[in-house]
């Protein structure tokens, strides 16, 4: 994945610029030779010199680059846009963050194209591995509507773990049925506690009981909680203490 934590300190002026946006190495080296960059005050001669992104002033045709080491968005992902960073045929939750100072962000696990809710965007890679790691136990919520009836013992086999059609074992999850399907709704809406992220899981775990997923909305990732007040398509920064909770989570177990 994209910056693991890097470590504060100095790095080459070419990388600095093009971590922040600026374009490619050999782009920024151009801007360079141009003297169009400047790095307290002076203009610089040489793209590989070192600078210290949060104590030196560096500029870029007179105007202060902003610079930013971690960044943390909370997206509500559409659906029709893909988690990706980069895609030949559709939208990008990443290209959704125009605000964004770095250009190394990405989404933290996937979301399918059809699949709308909470996504975290970042450049922090350790915070992703951990949150992604089955072994951190850390749950992830999702509201769904199931259409074929459930069967009546749903809420147990999705305690001991479903077996995919493929012959692949999930691990035990939480079944929570908020609405049951009346004669008005072919549908029954459900919460789902996950603490994995295979491929299509929970459609795959309801195919397995003779169900499907008509929606799908991720409302949370341990502590993290979908903001009802972003529309899909919308996001913001976290705010302090969802930062902190997020990677205290990612820290320690958090059992379903």
């Amino acid at each position: 994945m994209a910056d693991k934590g890097r470590k504060n300190g100095p790095m080459r002026l070419d990388r600095f610029l093009a971590e922040m946006g600026y374009g490619t190495r050999t782009q920024v080296k151009d801007m360079v030779k141009k003297g169009r960059v400047r790095v307290n005050a002076e203009a610089v001669k040489d793209a590989d010199r070192k600078v210290n992104p949060e104590s030196d002033l560096i500029e870029v045709d007179r105007s202060q680059v902003a610079y930013a080491r971690m960044e943390y968005y909370m997206l509500n992902k559409p659906q029709g846009v893909v988690s990706a960073t980069e895609d030949r045929k559709y939208p990008t939750v990443v290209g959704l963050i125009r605000e964004a100072l770095r250009k190394d962000l990405f989404p933290v696990g996937r979301l399918d194209i059809d699949t709308e809710g909470l996504l975290l965007i970042t450049n922090d890679g350790d915070l992703a591995h951990n949150l992604l790691s089955p072994k951190k136990h850390v749950d992830k919520v999702y509201l769904a509507h199931v259409s074929g009836g459930l069967p009546e013992d749903a809420v147990r086999r999705f305690e001991e773990g479903i077996k995919l059609e493929d012959g692949t074992m999930t691990l035990p999850a939480k079944l929570k049925i908020q609405e049951a399907a009346g004669r008005e709704k072919e549908w029954q809406e459900v919460l789902v506690t996950i603490r994995e992220g295979k491929f299509h899981q929970i459609k795959r775990m309801f195919e397995a009981l003779g169900c499907r997923v008509e929606y799908l909305k991720r409302i949370s990732v341990g502590p993290l909680m979908l903001d009802p007040e972003l529309k899909p398509g919308e996001y913001r920064p976290l705010t302090p203490e969802e930062e902190y909770s997020i990677k205290d989570c990612g820290n320690r177990r958090n059992r379903v």
